[in-house]
C-alpha cells in the first residue's frame, strides 16, 4: 500500500513537471569578498518542515526604543525637554517631554541653513553668489552678523553668520533671497519639515525670534538635526567651526560643547525669554554618535553642564553590538526545483543593536525562516528574520534577513530529480549552529 501511495505521488509530481516552464537561467554569486560564515553567540535557527512559496513583501527592521536605560539608575534631567538617541540605530536613550511643544528660539536656524543647502544644491542660487543687505535684515534684534546697509555679501558668508555666529540679519537676508519673503521661507521650511518627519513643526521665521505659532517638539528637533548631518556632510562641517569673523567682528560659536575635548561637532544653541536656554549637540565617541536635544535651561551654564552630563553618560553608559555586517552571509536554506540547491541568506544594511555596556554578553539571537523554499526566488525577498533579545531591552529587535542571490526554477529534468529526491530521502535535515 505504502509503495502505490509512494507511486501515486510520482505519477502527480510527473503531470506537475510536465506542465510547469522549461527554461532556466545562469547562476548568480555572492558578492566577492563577503564573509562565508558567520558564528552567532547563543544564536537559534527555527524552520518550518515543508517547501513554501516565498513571501513577496518587505518588511522594516523593528528599532527598540526605551524612555530610559533598561536596568540602570535613571539619570537626573533639568531640562524641561530633552531627548538624547544613539544616531546609528535611532535607539533613544532618555526623553523627557520629548513630544511638547516648545519654541526652539535659534535651534530654527538648523532648518534655515538646511533649505538654503538644498537650493544651492538644487542650483537656485550659488554658495559665491552676492547678495544686497537691506533694511530689514539689518534692523532686525538679536544676535547679529553685524551686516551694514547695501553690503554685498556672499551666500557661503550668510551661511556661516547663520551657523556660526547665529545671526539673525544673515537669516532674514538670505531667506528673502531665496524666496521673496522671510514668510515665504518659513512656510517652506515648515513644508520640508513635514516632509522629513518633524510633521510637529511649524516655522513662523527664519530666526527663531518669538512668535506664539513658531513651534516644535525636542524629538523633531532631532529628526531634522539627523538629517543636516547626513544629508548634507559637505556643509555640517560649518556647525564645528569655533569662529567666523565678517567686517572685521570676529566672533565665537555659541556651542560649549566644542571647547570641550568630548568629540562634539554641532550642532546649535538658541535663546529666548520664553524657550530659555536649549541646544542642539551632536557628538562622537569611539566612532558611534549621539545627538542630544535640551531646551528649557534658566542660564547659559546650566545649558553648557546639562549637556556635558547627558553626552558623558551616554558615552559611558552604552555602547553598539554588530550583530551582523550588511552582506554577510548569514545562512544557507535548501531549494527545491531551482538551479542551486542552496539559497544564502544575509542582511541587506548592517544589524546594530544598542545596549548598555554592562549588556553585552546577555544577548541572544535567533534566527527564523522557512525551509526548504521552492524556487523562483528573488534576490532582496524577505526569507526570514534575526531576532535579538537580552534582559536590558524593553522588547525584541527584529532584523529582516534577504535572499542574498537569484534563484530562477530550474529546468524539467533538474525539477524531476529533485522530486525523486523528496520521494526517497524526504527533506534533508539542516544542523543547528551556535
Amino acid at each position: 500500500m505504502k509503495k502505490y501511495f509512494k507511486f501515486s505521488l510520482l505519477f502527480v509530481l510527473l503531470t506537475s513537471l510536465l506542465a510547469s516552464d522549461l527554461s532556466a537561467a545562469p547562476k548568480e554569486k555572492l558578492p566577492k569578498g563577503k564573509s562565508s560564515k558567520v558564528a552567532v553567540k547563543k544564536a537559534d535557527k527555527t524552520k518550518s518542515s515543508e517547501p513554501t512559496k516565498q513571501p513577496a513583501a518587505k518588511e522594516e527592521t523593528v528599532k527598540a526604543e526605551f524612555p530610559s536605560a533598561v536596568g540602570l539608575p535613571e539619570i537626573e534631567v533639568k531640562a524641561k525637554q530633552a531627548i538624547l538617541v544613539d544616531d546609528q540605530t535611532g535607539v533613544v536613550l532618555m526623553q523627557k517631554n520629548a513630544d511638547e511643544l516648545m519654541h526652539p528660539s535659534s535651534m530654527t536656524k538648523i532648518m534655515t541653513a538646511y533649505l538654503a543647502i538644498e537650493k544651492i544644491k538644487a542650483g537656485v542660487i550659488r554658495p559665491d553668489t552676492l547678495v544686497t543687505v537691506g533694511k530689514e535684515g539689518w534692523r532686525t534684534e538679536g544676535s547679529s552678523m553685524f551686516l551694514n546697509i547695501n553690503d554685498q555679501v556672499s551666500v557661503l558668508d550668510l551661511l556661516k553668520g547663520i551657523i556660526i555666529q547665529s545671526g539673525n540679519d544673515a537669516s532674514i537676508i538670505l531667506a528673502q533671497s531665496l524666496s521673496g519673503s522671510e514668510e515665504t521661507f518659513a512656510a517652506e521650511m515648515t513644508q520640508r519639515a513635514h516632509a522629513l518627519g518633524a510633521t510637529h513643526t511649524t516655522f513662523k521665521n527664519a530666526t527663531g525670534l518669538p512668535h506664539p505659532d513658531h513651534q516644535t517638539t525636542a524629538r523633531d528637533l532631532i529628526i531634522l538635526s539627523q538629517h543636516a548631518i547626513h544629508d548634507h556632510p559637505d556643509y555640517y562641517s560649518l556647525y564645528s567651526e569655533k569662529s567666523f569673523t565678517y567686517g572685521g567682528i570676529a566672533q565665537g560659536n555659541r556651542n560649549p560643547l566644542l571647547y570641550k575635548n568630548i568629540g562634539c561637532d554641532g550642532v546649535k544653541t538658541g535663546h529666548t525669554d520664553a524657550a530659555g536656554y536649549g541646544m542642539v549637540a551632536s557628538c562622537v565617541h569611539q566612532g558611534q554618535r549621539y545627538v542630544l536635544v535640551i531646551n528649557g535651561l534658566p542660564s547659559m551654564q546650566a545649558r553648557a553642564d546639562e549637556a556635558t552630563k547627558l553626552i558623558n553618560w551616554a558615552t559611558h553608559t552604552f555602547t553598539n553590538v554588530i550583530i551582523f555586517k550588511a552582506q554577510d552571509l548569514v545562512d544557507e536554506i535548501p531549494v527545491w526545483y531551482g538551479h542551486e540547491n542552496v539559497l544564502p541568506l544575509t542582511v541587506e544594511k548592517d544589524a546594530i543593536v544598542t545596549v548598555p555596556q554592562s549588556a553585552k554578553k546577555d544577548l541572544k539571537i535567533k534566527i527564523s525562516y522557512q525551509s526548504p523554499l521552492e524556487a523562483p526566488i528573488q534576490q532582496g525577498t524577505i526569507m526570514g528574520k534575526i531576532t535579538v533579545t537580552s534582559s536590558s531591552l524593553p522588547q525584541p529587535i527584529e532584523f529582516p534577513l534577504v535572499a542574498a542571490i537569484t534563484i530562477e526554477r530550474a529546468g524539467f529534468f533538474k525539477r524531476l530529480k529533485d522530486a525523486f529526491t523528496y520521494l526517497v530521502w524526504g527533506i534533508p535535515k539542516q544542523e543547528v549552529k551556535v
